[in-house]
């Protein structure tokens, strides 16, 4: 049920959100690109000509660590320079409203911890640690930058970003949090996110399997678009605030 911006619309979906027991949310790269981090996807995904796909994955790691690590200090010099958005707190704020909100993200960034959210399940990794290629040492290097070989204190070793690479499984832990969390939710609101990476586009209908309601807030139509009980096109930093709003301050009936 595609709407763009229909005042009803919000009020519904606020309706289903204030009324759940348990809300679990699935940001993607979008909500990332409304704070001018560039998406792998899309017409701001190349670098210096590059696909980036073809940089993060083991194989472009062991042939040329040099370039991507390259790659990743351009990235973490940007993210230094990002601010959470709008949507980043209203999604804070909903944990603060609701009895139970659990988040999980396809982004590597931390922007959600940054502007408050808690019970969030990193499924993609995060950008701002590292861990070496060999033994166990490992780091949080914020987003600071590390020089154009980071090499591991302990044994010497490149060091890499604590990442999901093209072709690497998914954190065990990561993926053990989404499995409770949309089993048990009764609302599942899935935001600025293509739904075409798995396993994360298969939560929504999971979760629409076991009955729950499912809302999807973002720029253009997806694949889970046609099934989703409600969409909601447009701007993550916009609607978000608007239905936090909604949630906390309800019309009054009758």
């Amino acid at each position: 049920m595609p709407v763009n911006g229909g005042h009803s619309q919000h009020g519904l979906a606020a309706d289903w959100l204030r009324a759940s027991r348990s809300l679990c949310v699935l940001t993607g790269a979008g909500v990332s690109a409304e704070c001018g981090l560039a998406t792998f996807r899309g017409p701001d995904g190349l670098w210096k000509g590059n696909d980036p796909t073809r940089l993060a994955t083991p194989a472009a790691f062991h042939r040329d660590p040099g370039a991507v690590w390259e790659f990743y200090n351009w990235r973490r010099e940007q993210l230094r320079k990002a601010q959470p958005n709008p949507g980043h707190f209203a999604l804070a704020a909903l944990q603060e409203l609701l009895p139970e909100v659990n988040l999980l993200t396809q982004n590597v960034d931390r922007l959600h911890q940054q502007a408050g959210s808690r019970n969030v399940a990193e499924l993609h990794g995060n950008i701002r640690e590292v861990r070496c290629t060999s033994c166990a040492y490992e780091r949080n290097g914020g987003a600071d930058h590390l020089g154009p070989e980071p090499r591991c204190p302990e044994c010497g070793d490149w060091l890499r970003p604590c990442v999901v690479w093209f072709g690497e499984q998914l954190p065990r832990e990561a993926v053990a949090l989404a499995d409770q969390w949309v089993a048990r939710c009764d609302v599942f609101l899935s935001v600025g996110t293509s739904n075409v990476v798995w396993p994360a586009s298969a939560f929504a209908g999971l979760a629409q399997n076991r009955g729950a309601r499912v809302i999807e807030v973002n720029l253009e139509p997806t694949p889970l678009t046609q099934v989703a009980d409600l969409t909601l096109l447009g701007k993550a930093g916009e609607l978000l605030p608007v239905l936090a709003r909604a949630v906390e301050n309800p019309p009054p009936r009758g």
